[in-house]
């Protein structure tokens, strides 16, 4: 079976796919990753002794401007007017937050990159803000978790 590359045009070059002609539909993504840390980092971060401030609230910020920029940092993406960004954490009580981020919008054309780079950037400011104590962090596990709307329909990570 051959697939059909879409982001080159007849000289094998990049470009951006033309999504003029593609139906205005609602679509939403939802993605997560981990960050692992020292113990003591984690109970630092719940007690809210973080010298640079409050880590979550910082990152989950951090994460939803991401979104927005998200066709600023990857070059054949979109420019896709998002209607809601939403970031959520979650921590084992030991030594790992979870992120996750839904991303919604109402146009042609989905929005998996934007939940994916929403986590990657709350991700990377948890780690910008706590590495003077622990640079030993471990960003792992970010995936898409679920994605709706545009042709391709409903998926669902299996892994």
């Amino acid at each position: 079976m051959t697939v059909e590359l879409t982001h080159f045009n007849d000289q094998n070059r990049a470009k951006m796919v033309d999504v003029t002609d593609k139906e205005i539909t609602h679509r939403v993504a939802i993605a997560t990753g981990e960050i692992t840390m020292q113990p003591a980092t984690l109970e630092r971060i719940h007690q809210g002794q973080i010298k640079k401030g409050d880590v979550l609230a910082v990152a989950q910020v951090a994460g939803i401007m991401a979104a927005k920029q998200t066709s600023s940092l990857i070059p054949m993406c979109h420019l896709i007017p998002l209607t809601g960004v939403d970031i959520h954490f979650e921590d084992n009580d030991q030594d790992t937050i979870t992120v996750t981020a839904q991303v919604k919008t109402k146009h042609v054309t989905g929005v998996e990159i934007e939940a994916l780079q929403a986590v990657q950037t709350t991700l990377l400011t948890i780690y910008d803000m706590c590495k003077a104590i622990d640079r030993g962090m471990l960003i792992s596990n970010v995936h898409l978790v679920e994605k709706d709307g545009g042709k391709s329909g409903h998926f669902i990570y299996q892994g």
